[in-house]
């Protein structure tokens, strides 16, 4: 089939598990003999090609032009509240307008490009799918990676929560990442017919344990200065409060307790940082907690998981979680919360033959760390909950098989 994907950030451009997602199942998509359409944004300085094709997928970027100025005040007061700023938003506007326009005028009505599809992921690509929809007649699926009321915990934009509700009401196909986001959505009032799961992936020979370079990853534990006998504890992810990176750091007292010699490595971006920093001084944890602000290459994210004996994800709002199965599939025992949306809930078995990590409440420092020690305090427990996790993804998590299910739902709504 010949698709147009709509998706916010993409190679060379990525925020979070959004962009690993787009790019690794268009990726996949082509490999599958399917003609893939990408449109998405581009970077601040509109320096990245407007048209390419890379990996055999054709991008388009459309240069951004400033139209906050112009926004009416009622809207931007509501998104001023919703705390990421008008700029933000009216660039996300301003890409959605000009993608669909570019892929209904120009490719669809001058080139006479025939598609079969159009794919819009989150609000932030739900109007161009829906104004595709319309202008193109084309059977429009809607994929859903969180909500707007979950990622704030129940605030946030009004504005963005009705765009989501628009998308999926306009939606021939809603598809989202876990049975825990079809209960949040049909709550919220997307309708429950249209609502198919499909779980995200991972690529296993990427994320692949026995292929690590041994000097490479001793790099990693040098540069935090954890030595050998001290255990290395790993958070990867956002530095906002629904990730739970702040109760982590309470944790860490707890687990000292028991594991003195354990070491926290806290690498990401976000909102919290300074908080963070001034957490660890109030709580004298400065030996104890390393930081690395920085959003990381995938390499090295590989080597930071190779490098670590556990990985914890104490997220208080999590519709899938891509980095749990990243550390599963590198043989790394995981702690995820399991409270509120978790799609981390159905991806680690707690427990029996096939437990793979720890399920934690996210809001109790003390639970936290007890999902902690008890990963660590047993190195043969640690090493069979690591193979099962690696065994799971296998057999249940792969990108070859996401992508084929995800082909196989489109495929049903086209012949609608």
């Amino acid at each position: 089939m010949k698709m147009a994907v709509l998706v916010y950030e993409y190679p060379p451009k990525i925020v979070g598990g959004l962009g690993t997602y787009a790019a690794e199942i268009t990726r996949k998509f082509v490999l599958l003999d399917h003609d893939v359409t990408v449109f998405t944004m581009n970077d601040d300085a509109g320096s990245l090609p407007t048209r390419e094709i890379w990996r055999g997928i054709e991008i388009h970027r459309p240069l951004h032009i400033d139209i906050s100025d112009s926004l009416p005040d009622v809207l931007a007061e509501d998104v001023k509240k919703w705390g990421r700023g008008i700029q933000l938003f009216s660039k996300i506007l301003v890409y959605n307008y000009l993608s669909a326009s570019k892929l209904v005028n120009e490719l669809i009505k001058k080139e006479n490009f025939k598609y079969d599809i159009v794919i819009a992921h989150d609000w932030l690509s739900a109007i161009s799918g829906i104004t595709v929809k319309k202008e193109a007649e084309l059977p429009f699926v809607f994929h859903v990676h969180s909500t707007e009321k979950g990622r704030t915990l129940g605030n946030g934009s009004e504005v963005v929560s009705n765009i989501e509700l628009h998308g999926a009401k306009a939606a021939d196909l809603i598809i989202t990442v876990s049975y825990a986001m079809k209960d949040e959505l049909t709550k919220l009032g997307f309708p429950k017919e249209k609502i198919q799961v499909c779980y995200n992936g991972v690529d296993p020979q990427k994320y692949n344990s026995e292929t690590m370079n041994a000097e490479q990853v001793r790099k990693v534990r040098d540069f935090y200065g954890i030595k050998d006998d001290e255990p290395m504890i790993l958070f990867l992810g956002r530095l906002v409060s629904v990730k739970g990176v702040d109760k982590l750091i309470m944790a860490m007292p707890h687990v000292l307790q028991k594991i003195p010699k354990a070491k926290l490595v806290i690498v990401g971006l976000g909102d919290l940082q300074d908080y963070l920093v001034n957490l660890v001084k109030t709580i004298r944890l400065h030996d104890s907690v390393k930081f690395n602000f920085d959003f990381i290459p995938e390499e090295e994210r590989i080597l930071h998981y190779a490098a670590c004996d556990v990985a914890v994800f104490p997220s208080l709002y999590e519709p899938f979680g891509i980095v749990v199965l990243e550390a599963m599939s590198m043989k790394r025992p995981v702690v995820v919360g399991a409270a509120g949306v978790s799609g981390m809930r159905e991806i680690v078995v707690p427990c029996g033959e096939e437990q793979c990590g720890f399920h934690i409440n996210p809001n109790n420092p003390a639970d936290i760390a007890w999902g902690i020690t008890s990963a660590l305090e047993n190195p043969e427990k640690a090493k069979w909950l690591g193979n099962n996790g690696r065994k799971r993804v296998l057999n249940e998590f792969t990108w070859d098989r996401v992508a084929q299910k995800t082909i196989e739902l489109y495929e049903q709504i086209i012949k609608r």
